[in-house]
Order: structure tokens, then C-alpha cells, then sequence
């Protein structure tokens, strides 16, 4: 089975998200009445997964290795920040700042950045967009569906597997919020479930961390 890398997320993250965002066009009533197919519950999964994109929240993860990342969204203006261990990244609409131990890199805003977090033990939400975009595309992949509570949120989780998409767990709260995820990717498991979550974030979660150390090349 082929590998997917975090580049390769990376590319399909934009073109994902227009692909699965066609997914509700049709008959209400006939797409109500028909069961689900492998489409139907990939591209539920996706438009859910979407939906967190427009909230406001921090959540907290264990990660493989027991040890604990956060994913903070704000909104107005739209920002995002992951902090795992040994690293963190900051997009907002105008920069995008990568900070490996105390050292930090600013450069001009990537809307793809978020879906490649390098040789980070922590997932995205739009890297698991990208990866469903993969498995909508292929007609060999299976998918199986269930619900289930973690940390007393309702999710509704899928698993992809076949064809030559890779195979994955993910779960997603009804809010739309990535609640846990597992694969093995670029030969790195991922691992993450969510621990608590709040519809708030700290004041600091968008600031380059106390004490780092910052290069300015967003003018360049």
C-alpha cells in the first residue's frame, strides 16, 4: 500500500474541501430514504469534520507516547494553533509561524500549512480532510461507521479501509471537532484522542511562546 506523506496532505487539503463540499447537492427526500454508501458516509464525515473549522474552542489531546497536545481555534479573525511536544504552529489570515523547541519562523500566511504539522505526533483536522478527499476518490475503499462517547461528547466515528488509500480511524463530535484519530503515516503512528474540551481559549494561545526566539520573513 502506498504511503501518504504529510506533503501529500498537504496538496490534497484544498482541492479535498471543494470536492466533499458538492457532496449535499441532489434530492433531500431520495438522499433522506437511500442508506448511506461509502460516498454518503465519507463526505458526512468530511462535511462534519468542516463544520469545526467555524467554531471556537481549545481541545486537548493524548498522543501516542502519552504525552499531551492542544489544537486552539479562534474565529473574526480566523486563527488556528497546534502546540505538540517539541513544536507548535500559528496560522492566522496574514502570517504563519512555526516554532520548533524555542525557536520560532514567521512567514506570509499558508493555507495548506495546518495540513503537513512535520514530524509532529499530532493530526490535524485538515489533514483528515485531505485523507477522506483520498478515500472518496478511490471506489475499492471500505468504510465502516459506529458511534461512540469520548470524554462525554457523542462522535461518530468511521474507518477507512482497502483500495490504495490509507487506512484510518477517525472520530468526530457532533460540534464537528476532531475527537480521535489513528493511522500510520510516512512510517510515524498517529495516535491521538481527544481529553477536554473547551468552547474557549486562553489569551496567549496565538503568541509565540515566552522567552522564543522569533524570525521575521513574512515581508520577503
Amino acid at each position: 500500500m502506498p504511503s501518504v506523506s504529510r506533503l501529500t496532505l498537504a496538496g490534497l487539503a484544498v482541492a479535498g474541501a471543494m470536492l466533499l463540499g458538492t457532496s449535499g447537492c441532489g434530492d433531500l427526500d431520495e438522499a433522506s430514504a437511500a442508506p448511506l454508501t461509502r460516498e454518503n458516509l465519507v463526505s458526512e464525515t468530511a462535511d462534519q469534520l468542516a463544520a469545526g473549522a467555524g467554531l471556537t474552542y481549545t481541545a486537548k489531546y493524548q498522543v501516542a507516547g502519552g504525552e499531551t497536545a492542544t489544537v486552539s481555534r479562534a474565529q473574526k479573525p480566523a486563527r488556528a494553533a497546534y502546540v505538540y511536544p517539541g513544536g507548535r504552529l500559528i496560522t492566522t489570515t496574514t502570517v504563519t509561524i512555526r516554532c520548533a523547541g524555542r525557536s520560532c519562523t514567521s512567514v506570509a500566511a499558508d493555507p495548506a500549512a495546518a495540513a503537513a504539522l512535520d514530524e509532529a505526533p499530532l493530526i490535524s483536522p485538515e489533514a483528515v480532510q485531505a485523507m477522506l478527499a483520498s478515500a472518496a476518490l478511490d471506489p475499492a475503499v471500505e468504510t465502516e461507521q459506529h458511534d461512540t462517547t469520548i470524554t462525554g461528547r457523542h462522535a461518530t466515528c468511521l474507518k477507512v479501509l482497502g483500495g490504495t488509500a490509507r487506512a484510518f480511524d477517525v472520530c468526530v463530535t457532533n460540534e464537528g471537532v476532531l475527537a480521535s484519530f489513528t493511522a500510520t503515516i510516512d512510517g510515524e503512528r498517529i495516535d491521538q484522542a481527544l481529553t477536554s474540551y473547551s468552547e474557549t481559549v486562553p489569551p496567549n494561545a496565538f503568541l509565540v511562546p515566552t522567552g522564543a526566539s522569533l524570525v521575521d520573513k513574512s515581508a520577503k
